[in-house]
């Protein structure tokens, strides 16, 4: 099989091993090539080898440093010899970063974005020294043959940053859909459940303000995090107060799938942050969709595009602590309602958001770069 470079520069983090991993489960004409800058704590999670560029030690460090800041290519590992045929970058800096190793090699780019990278105020406001991103946006948009979005409203936030239209596709994540367990009913008290990092954009400051509300109302439900972040202790504080929450820290992805099979819902409400940060599409939508239980999501950026609201799950407002309140509730009270939701939820996964079927069609438009 031909070679296909694969260019994220951090190697890789937990958060992100399973779906890059499932990205490219199906490839069966590109072999993928893991290359980057820095190892972090997801490699073991990637299921593939990754290769650093640069020698071993102090003189590895200067040259990925000089890489990054000059695009000066080091000769460790020796890329030619993988006689590469396209070079897939993993988001808006990291196809800026590869951009010189496809110079170099003479090698198509193509480009995913993934959410922040498209939408973070930070990464496209003009400042007095720029960032290798803002130098080299500009060649980025000339000469990247494709840029992946993983959702519709990551499209248009590209174009709305004067990326070429025509050069925009859409390929969403996608999950195993093979050997599913069979969904069951929720455990008992019910729990919903909710899967991410500890920051603004995830909405977990309206979570808890519905849980409150709940509260007041004399509504048990409870509240299952799995996730860490810099909101951390705040969530703590909180959830001490509030009292029916508990806290599983960071969860591998297996073990987040345990959980999710016995919960009441998957609770999605996210915003968009004051910097302009959201989401492009949580790939937790997904996975609980495939698992038998229902979301209720915000109305922000691409969630939608996995919910079919009253079909598969709730769509509110996002920041809406009333809204979110009150759809917890709903299904908590209903249950017939919450078992058509993940029926409904889990066909619409294993039709639209196959692993196998989203990984072919990356392939293919990798495949389409090709001389």
């Amino acid at each position: 099989m031909r070679t296909a470079l694969l260019y994220r520069d951090r190697l890789i983090p937990r958060s992100e091993a399973a779906f890059m991993r499932r990205q490219y489960c199906a490839f069966d004409q590109l072999s993928p090539y893991w290359l980057g800058c820095h190892f972090d704590d997801g490699l073991g999670d990637l299921g593939a080898p990754g290769h650093l560029l640069g020698r071993p030690g102090p003189l590895g460090a200067i040259e990925r440093a000089l890489f990054k800041q000059f695009g000066r290519l080091p000769s460790t590992p020796h890329l030619g010899a993988l006689d590469p045929v396209v070079i897939h970058a993993h988001f808006g800096r990291g196809g800026a970063l590869a951009l010189p190793i496809a110079r170099a090699l003479g090698l198509p780019l193509v480009v995913s974005f993934h959410g922040g990278d498209a939408t973070k105020d930070k990464h496209y406001r003009r400042q007095l020294i720029p960032t290798i991103y803002q130098r080299r946006l500009e060649d980025l948009k000339r000469e990247a043959k494709l840029f992946v979005c993983v959702s519709d409203f990551i499209r248009r936030r590209l174009i709305d940053r004067g990326f070429p239209a025509a050069k925009l596709v859409v390929n969403r994540y996608g999950i195993e859909v093979e050997g599913l367990a069979e969904p069951r009913a929720p455990d008992t008290p019910p729990t919903v459940l909710f899967v991410g990092r500890f920051v603004e954009k995830k909405g977990i400051g309206t979570l808890l303000d519905a849980l409150a509300i709940l509260r007041g109302q004399g509504n048990p439900l409870r509240l299952s995090l799995v996730g860490d972040g810099e909101l951390g202790s705040l969530v703590a504080a909180r959830a001490a107060e509030l009292g029916g929450i508990k806290q599983a820290g960071w969860l591998a992805n297996d073990a987040v799938k345990r959980r999710m099979a016995g919960a009441l819902a998957l609770v999605v409400p996210s915003v968009t942050a004051k910097a302009g940060d959201a989401e492009g599409l949580p790939n937790v939508i997904l996975e609980a969709m495939a698992a038998g239980i229902p979301v209720v999501g915000s109305d922000s950026a691409g969630i939608a595009e996995a919910i079919a609201h009253e079909r598969t799950g709730l769509v509110v407002p996002p920041g809406d602590a009333p809204a979110l309140a009150l759809a917890l509730a709903r299904l908590a009270d209903d249950p017939a309602l919450r078992q058509t939701m993940a029926l409904a939820g889990r066909a619409r996964a294993i039709a639209e958001f196959s692993a196998p079927d989203q990984s072919r069609l990356l392939e293919q438009i990798l495949l389409s770069v090709l001389p």
